[in-house]
């Protein structure tokens, strides 16, 4: 391994630590603004299906919820099985997870704010997209919590 392909402690850099130019991210644009549309269409930003999910009047959303942790799992247990890599030829390595009771206070609060805002941190930006500029609030809210959990982080119980 080169000089070049090695951080500041001299480990080996993977492809999510090298940097790349402007041009060379427009694929996330692209794959971001086609998950977008995917939302809209399957109407997973509707704040009226996301209601609909939170006063159980409908299965839509827990079934989109539903297949999504399916794929997941299977993903994994592929990923672990045939030793797949990144197209940059690394290996992937899921790094084991410890439970804590600091998961269940924040999941709560994720999911109040959820029910409250009819908006989760992964549609934000397609409900602005769409016309629903109110959502910018719950945006700023959004990065504001993420901001003063930085601050006190250490305080917390993990």
């Amino acid at each position: 391994m080169s000089l070049e392909n090695k951080n500041i402690d001299g480990e080996g850099i993977n492809a999510s630590q090298k940097k790349e130019n402007g041009l060379a991210n427009i694929k996330y644009l692209i794959v971001g603004i086609f998950f977008g549309i995917v939302f809209v269409k399957a109407e997973i930003i509707s704040w009226f299906r996301i209601q609909e999910m939170f006063n159980l009047e409908s299965f839509h959303m827990y079934g989109v919820i539903g297949c999504a942790v399916a794929v997941g799992l299977v993903s994994v247990q592929l990923i672990k099985k045939f030793n797949i890599k990144t197209l940059d030829d690394e290996k992937i390595e899921i790094q084991p997870k410890t439970f804590s009771k600091g998961q269940i206070y924040g999941g709560l609060l994720f999911g109040f704010g959820w029910a409250i805002t009819g908006a989760c941190p992964g549609p934000l930006f397609a409900q602005i997209g769409t016309g629903a500029t109110v959502i910018v609030v719950t945006l700023v809210s959004a990065i504001a919590g993420t901001w003063v959990y930085g601050l006190i982080k250490d305080k917390l119980p993990h």
